[in-house]
């Protein structure tokens, strides 16, 4: 166990602060009544997702006032070409929390030219907040102490997004997965639908995640820019759902404790359809 001591605040120690400032936001607001505010398909924002992103903003601006922001709420702020970018998903998993569920996550990640080099993702019940500096990463408890984040398979459990669109269809479905004696001779299915479930892979309490998520994971998602960039500090296996990088193939997001984990989940996903190549 380690404790963090900086006399100047870095970007890894930044986000973490602002992560922990949205979280108090969501923390304080649960089991409110909430106004809901559409979006599109089914989709919404809280007064919370607007509360948690308002006061993770303020940390950032106040800290980097020269830096652009995406947020989910707010949308982008700061030059379109911005060498850093802030990216903010002040609540991930609205609808869990919406009907009382605890299971969501607070994402802060930076971005710098082509490589996130700086992420948290809190859990505003726990108060843990998973987060990284790029090279290495860690979760924090609430009395402040770090401790390195370590994938195990071990539990079997893989975390499965079920959530709508899937633009891999037909020649993916997730919920097929779930049903291929494959999956079940191997694996245990749980669906939190929330990016707490990235953070829990690289914390070894997962096994993989998969989604298919096609045009979520552009360089500049404010869903999972910090999850993965979790995951492979800690030394996950992180691809599309096709085996190629992130970013770079038809989408979707496999990761994976192990090589072998990965190997076996990207078979069963490749055995649904034309995914791969």
């Amino acid at each position: 166990m380690v404790t963090m001591s900086m006399s100047m605040e870095s970007d890894a120690r930044l986000a973490v602060r602002a992560a922990r400032a949205g979280a108090a936001v969501v923390r304080e607001m649960y089991g409110e009544s909430l106004a809901r505010f559409d979006k599109s398909a089914g989709d919404f924002a809280t007064a919370a997702d607007l509360a948690a992103e308002e006061a993770i903003l303020g940390v950032l601006r106040a800290a980097r006032p020269e830096d652009a922001v995406t947020g989910e709420e707010s949308g982008a702020s700061g030059a379109p070409g911005a060498e850093r970018r802030w990216l903010v998903d002040p609540l991930c998993g609205t609808l869990n929390y919406a009907v009382g569920s605890m299971l969501v996550a607070v994402n802060v990640a930076l971005r710098v030219g082509s490589g996130i080099t700086a992420a948290a993702s809190a859990d505003p019940f726990s108060g843990e907040v998973f987060w990284t500096d790029g090279a290495h990463a860690w979760v924090r408890a609430g009395d402040g102490a770090d401790e390195r984040l370590v994938p195990s398979a071990g539990s079997r459990l893989v975390d499965v997004n079920l959530d709508p669109p899937f633009p891999h269809a037909p020649g993916f479905r997730a919920v097929e997965l779930l049903a291929m004696p494959g999956f079940a001779a191997g694996f245990r299915p749980r669906v939190i639908s929330s990016t707490l479930a990235v953070a829990w892979v690289a914390a070894g309490r997962r096994a993989a995640y998969v989604t298919d998520g096609g045009t979520g994971l552009r360089l500049d998602s404010v869903h999972f820019a910090a999850g993965i960039a979790l995951c492979e500090a800690a030394g996950c296996v992180v691809t599309g759902i096709d085996g190629r990088p992130v970013h770079t193939g038809t989408g979707g997001l496999v990761v994976a404790a192990d090589p072998a984990t990965h190997d076996a989940l990207l078979a069963l996903v490749r055995g649904l359809g034309p995914t791969g190549g």
